[in-house]
């Protein structure tokens, strides 16, 4: 006997999961956790035994529900469900399954299309702020595909979703500086502790003894770095009022070397113990805004012409497998940098739409 649970499975950005309506898993956190790890196949590094893509990128799960609040039209939970151990972690956000809510919620009759597109606001349960994506919805109707909006790290064109940030800053940590220094050193090693949307430890390539230009493969076969990087990585969890992070996917860890092909900067991602193919959306978020940082450890790395802090301004961060344009309006006075607006640019398609089988041994004890 086996347990069926509805669900879909959407590409959002470049990574992919599990979108479930809340009230189709149990309430209890645990008992909903151990679902959902039956429901991936988790923990097994090739999660044969599930939906996951043995991969912390197509390792996610969307849970959404109509919202509460005056300020939103639904609620959205980010799970990201551990590929190799039995852990599940609210501890963070992903925009890139973000870019797909707004499809689900209309689909599954949470809201009402508009027509020719629709504004979704969204509350972010991980970090308490507020997404607007516009969806485009002709005659009432999602529109996935029919588009030329491009992003890398996904093949061919789509419909675009531009979302954006509202109040994203300190969302995670309590400030967008969670040291109140736009520079620290940890371990011997100087950084710039971040979170405008994502908690991120940024750091020069060079400084670790690396160009920024290796490939993710390379990266991860690299034992030395990876206990340096954990090493501050484990540090960073303290200063930015996250605690101990041994057990959490943040802080994100991110080193830069200038840009190569016509971007701000260039990025390597550790997520934090493999290197991300490309950046997650928040993640790209805060990077790009260390970059506009008078101070950081991005000044003199990044290549941003003419811009004086203040204004807006549009950033490509390159990464392993293209760029991610991140659209932000800042301000910078005397009590240093006020982000006013971040934005981006995704595509999302729902894959397949049916029930997740779940031993019912499992869904009974939940």
């Amino acid at each position: 006997m086996q347990t069926a649970i509805p669900c879909t499975l959407m590409r959002g950005g470049t990574s992919k999961g599990l979108y479930f309506l809340e009230r189709d898993l149990p309430a209890d956190a645990k008992a909903r956790d151990a679902v959902l790890l039956a429901a991936m196949g988790s923990p097994d590094v090739r999660q044969i035994d599930g939906m996951g893509g043995a991969h912390p990128l197509t390792s996610k799960v969307a849970v959404v529900s109509k919202s509460a609040r005056a300020d939103a039209d639904v609620d959205y939970l980010f799970l990201q469900v551990v590929v190799d151990k039995a852990e599940v972690s609210d501890s963070q956000p992903c925009g890139n399954l973000l870019a797909g809510v707004g499809q689900f919620a209309i689909e599954k009759g949470l809201m009402k299309a508009g027509s020719p597109t629709t504004s979704v606001r969204i509350y972010m349960v991980n970090t308490k702020a507020i997404a607007v994506a516009r969806i485009q919805t002709p005659n009432g109707q999602v529109n996935y595909e029919e588009g030329d909006a491009r992003i890398d790290g996904v093949p061919g064109t789509a419909a675009p979703v531009m979302t954006d940030f509202l109040d994203v800053a300190g969302s995670n940590c309590g400030a967008l500086l969670p040291t109140g220094n736009a520079v620290d050193e940890l371990e011997g090693v100087k950084v710039t502790c971040i979170d405008n949307g994502m908690p991120v430890v940024v750091v020069r390539a060079a400084d670790l003894g690396k160009t920024g230009y290796e490939s993710p493969a390379d990266l991860e076969a690299d034992t030395t770095l990876k206990r340096q990087v954990e090493a501050i990585r484990l540090a960073a969890g303290h200063v930015m009022n996250l605690g101990d992070v041994t057990k959490k996917t943040v802080p994100k860890m991110t080193l830069i070397a200038p840009p190569r092909a016509g971007g701000a900067i260039c990025t390597r991602t550790f997520i934090p113990h493999r290197v991300h193919e490309a950046i997650g959306v928040l993640g790209a978020v805060s990077v790009a805004t260390a970059c506009v940082l008078k101070g950081s450890v991005a000044e003199g790395v990044a290549k941003i012409d003419g811009f004086s802090g203040t204004g807006s301004v549009q950033l490509q961060v390159e990464h392993p497998t293209g760029f991610f344009t991140v659209d932000m309006e800042v301000d910078t006075g005397p009590d240093g940098l006020n982000v006013k607006r971040s934005a981006l640019l995704r595509t999302a398609r729902k894959l397949m739409e049916g029930q997740v089988f779940v031993p019912a041994r499992i869904w009974r004890r939940a």
